[in-house]
């Protein structure tokens, strides 16, 4: 086993792409790579859009630096991340996917998660890329630069090798994890799995349904809630602000319920609200004030808590969808999530019982 920090030689030899002209000439290398390895460096604290500071690639040779703030526009990468019949191999995906959204124009596609891979092989569930390397390559890799400002330049050699290590042993793990997964006869549960992670990318279009504590709200007012959330992450997005700064779940909960007489009151109450446009109030004014229109009235209600009779019918499958997942020797969240069971404890059929959930869980949750 190497010593900690140890770094692969490669790591030390990264190329670094910071023109627009030799990002071009590295999409056209990269058009003949089967696959690929793939990871982000980004930014997001005072922004929705994560701010993309570098991406990494690994393909043939060493890995690639691309710097986004000297190349500008990146879309020459796009043909790559969306190309399916080409592998992108990352390690926890989620929020790179987000911060790749911009780039990519469309939802990534050819998604090999190491992290969603080592679940389905039986090394744990949300393993980190250090302990993951450490485990399957026997390599040791330090953890330097997590907490460092992607965004500053020039990056310092330190900043370049850490970025580098994290790509460099992706397709080795791949290698690795592939063959186990191809020995339990996963592969494809974890594709499914992997593309639903890149589908998941989509914007929320019911958000008022994580409201939970309105479920005893009327109608109408949950279909304002609706309406005003949509409205908020729609502004988020056109001005890059987090959405709490615009105006918190607290306030939209209280604009809703009590809507303020006129826009001098609602100027009022959006005091302390770091990041709302105050060119914003009169629009927003109307908006709390408009009838809702028809398609607006139809919508899925904040559910219920499960409690009593549900709640004991709940455990009960808990425990029988533990059992099989001992079978099969998963996780049980992952073979049926939370949100899985809540659905069907309340007759409703979740979309992913129409995968491998649905196979491997059967009649399970019948009784």
């Amino acid at each position: 086993m190497t010593e900690p920090n140890a770094e692969p030689t490669e790591a030390t030899n990264a190329l670094w792409i910071d023109t627009a002209t030799h990002l071009v000439e590295l999409a056209g290398r990269l058009h003949g790579a089967s696959r690929v390895g793939l990871d982000t460096e980004f930014m997001r604290v005072s922004t929705f859009w994560p701010e993309l500071a570098l991406v990494q690639l690994q393909a043939d040779g060493a890995p690639v630096l691309v710097d986004p703030v000297g190349c500008g526009d990146l879309s020459a990468l796009a043909p790559l991340l969306t190309d399916a019949a080409r592998i992108k191999v990352m390690h926890s995906a989620s929020e790179d996917l987000v911060a790749l959204a911009p780039v990519a124009g469309a939802p990534l596609a050819g998604l090999f998660d190491t992290q969603v891979a080592a679940t389905f092989a039986g090394l744990g569930a949300g393993i980190g890329y250090q302990r993951l390397v450490q485990t399957l390559l026997g390599i040791e890799i330090g953890k330097g630069e997590t907490r460092s400002d992607w965004l500053q330049r020039p990056l310092t050699e330190q900043q370049k090798r850490y970025a580098a290590i994290d790509v460099v042993h992706l397709p080795a793990m791949h290698d690795l994890l592939a063959a186990k997964l191809e020995q339990r006869r996963m592969a494809a549960w974890c594709q499914e799995d992997c593309d639903r992670l890149c589908a998941g990318a989509a914007p929320d279009d019911e958000p008022h349904l994580a409201f939970t504590a309105l479920w005893k709200s009327p109608p109408e007012v949950q279909a304002r809630l609706r309406r005003l959330l949509r409205w908020r992450e729609a502004l988020a997005r056109r001005i890059n602000r987090p959405r709490a700064w615009i105006f918190d779940n607290a306030l939209a909960t209280s604009l809703v319920e009590s809507p303020p007489a006129d826009s001098d009151a609602l100027s009022a109450r959006m005091r302390g609200q770091r990041s709302f446009p105050r060119r914003e109030l009169l629009p927003l004014f109307d908006l709390l004030g408009a009838p809702l229109a028809e398609d607006e009235q139809t919508l899925p209600p904040i559910p219920p808590p499960i409690r009593g009779e549900p709640a004991q019918r709940m455990a009960q499958a808990r425990d029988r969808v533990a059992a099989r997942a001992a079978e099969l020797d998963l996780p049980p969240a992952l073979v049926c999530p939370r949100r899985m069971l809540e659905a069907w404890v309340r007759g409703e059929r979740s979309p992913e019982l129409d995968g491998w959930r649905g196979e491997v869980l059967g009649d399970l949750l019948a009784g």
